[in-house]
């Protein structure tokens, strides 16, 4: 009788079940943030490194560590101590969490689109500990966050975390938060095509309707400099 080919996990299974790390050290409130910002790091990272890559295959191999050659491509460009291979080669050391806040804190000062928008100083300040981290660590580093190229996987993740704990806590801390399903994000994109002209959304939250609207345009073969973007947000840490 032929095996029953295992299912694998996808990434927001995979992550939640990673939490299980964290429980004890953070209240379940944090889960998200302690993730989407290890998340992010992975996600950035291998970017650049899919980035720096491409450089060396075109034969451009002296501009690997040029800023310009990585933001051409709207690619975050990192520094050493922002690298995924740098955090996970000191994940088991005991200055981790400060060596997470710096790689945050230095793609955040390189990259002005960046500015405000990454936690100062959070992993520190949560005091984790160290095993719980390079645990955690080790499973982010097994993730592949360019599988699907093209898709929103930090606003994928955030909503994800969103939607359990909207079914799961009933304490009333986390709530009031809620977030527009994918598949009504893209109906509402079909509606209005947004060809030209401004694209407002003033509860804009992890941006999936600026992600679709431009998927929108990219798939009928528009242009994205017709397209402005404007949303607002309540929740800072969004």
């Amino acid at each position: 009788m032929a095996k029953k080919e295992k299912k694998q996990k996808s990434i927001e299974e995979t992550l939640w079940q990673s939490c299980d790390k964290l429980r004890g050290a953070v209240e379940p409130a944090e889960y998200k943030h302690v993730v989407l910002g290890l998340i992010f790091l992975k996600f950035a990272s291998d970017k650049f490194e899919q980035r720096r890559e491409e450089l060396i295959s075109e034969g451009k191999d002296k501009y690997v560590e040029q800023k310009e050659f990585y933001t051409m491509k709207n690619v975050f460009f990192l520094e050493e101590v922002s690298r995924w291979g740098f955090i996970i080669k000191n994940a088991k050391q005991n200055d981790i969490a400060l060596k997470i806040d710096t790689a945050l804190h230095t793609i955040e000062k390189d990259n002005k689109a960046l500015r405000g928008a990454l936690p100062d100083n959070y992993f520190s300040r949560l005091a984790l500990d160290k095993t719980k981290l390079a645990s955690l660590l080790d499973t982010i580093n097994d993730i592949d966050t360019l599988k699907d190229e093209g898709h929103d996987v930090i606003g994928r993740v955030y909503e994800y975390f969103l939607g359990k704990f909207a079914l799961k806590e009933s304490s009333g801390k986390g709530k009031g938060e809620f977030y527009t399903p994918k598949t009504i994000v893209n109906l509402i994109a079909e509606l209005i095509e947004p060809y030209k002209g401004i694209i407002y959304d003033p509860c804009c939250g992890t941006g999936g309707m600026f992600v679709q609207s431009i998927k929108f345009i990219e798939n009928h073969q528009g242009t994205k400099k017709e397209v402005s973007i404007y949303g607002q947000e309540n929740t800072p840490t969004t």
